[in-house]
């Protein structure tokens, strides 16, 4: 994949925060506690089907200590047309018991603390601190790691590759956007199909355009 020059990078990225200036998360949540939920169920599951699910969760487990003292069967009925619901499941119930044990149920504020907490890994950890906290940190998910390749910000083969280069290209200030930037342009133009080239405000700039 072709490196994207300098230049355009910086064309791009200020394309990006002129026109995507409302750019946030479409999952829906009204606090830390619900986002990390949230972000721990959209794991290859879109942010649809998660926001269809988690208004009763939410409503019956509103706080670590509830969702810690439940029932594996009671939370797999609320998740289980989620994607691996046993698997999260037991992560939900595990997160709010550490939660409530080890961070007197308050989300913790760190990549690192929170990378801690079970179910959740380095993309969530870091989803969660850039929303809540406004850390400095890009999460990289199937939709950032594509549309970096295409754009030619990263020749990167892991995730966390991609992270260092983003984290090298994007100014700090501008990384908490810059993830919701990348993961919505990836969704809905830059799509893993067949991107919409033709529509995409940053195709003049980009060396995978056609």
């Amino acid at each position: 994949m072709k490196k994207c020059t300098n230049s355009n990078s910086k064309r791009i990225l200020a394309w990006f925060k002129e026109n995507m200036k409302s750019a946030r998360s479409e999952l829906d949540f009204q606090n830390p506690f619900q986002l990390v939920i949230a972000v721990v169920l959209s794991a290859q599951c879109t942010d649809k089907r998660v926001n269809i699910v988690t208004p009763a969760l939410f409503e019956r487990f509103p706080t670590p200590v509830s969702l810690a003292n439940a029932s594996f069967d009671e939370v797999f009925e609320y998740i289980k047309s989620i994607s691996f619901p046993n698997n999260k499941a037991r992560h939900l119930i595990g997160m709010a018991r550490m939660l409530t044990e080890e961070f007197d149920s308050i989300v913790p504020s760190t990549v690192e603390q929170l990378e801690k907490l079970p179910g959740v890994g380095r993309k969530t950890a870091n989803v969660v601190a850039s929303i809540i906290y406004g850390a400095p940190v890009i999460a990289v998910d199937t939709h950032v790691f594509r549309v970096s390749h295409r754009l030619g910000f990263s020749n990167g083969k892991t995730p966390l590759e991609v992270e260092r280069d983003l984290n090298a290209l994007i100014p700090e200030d501008d990384r908490a956007e810059a993830h919701h930037w990348l993961i919505l342009h990836g969704r809905y133009v830059c799509t893993a199909r067949k991107p919409n080239c033709s529509g995409c405000g940053v195709a003049q700039w980009c060396p995978s355009a056609v």
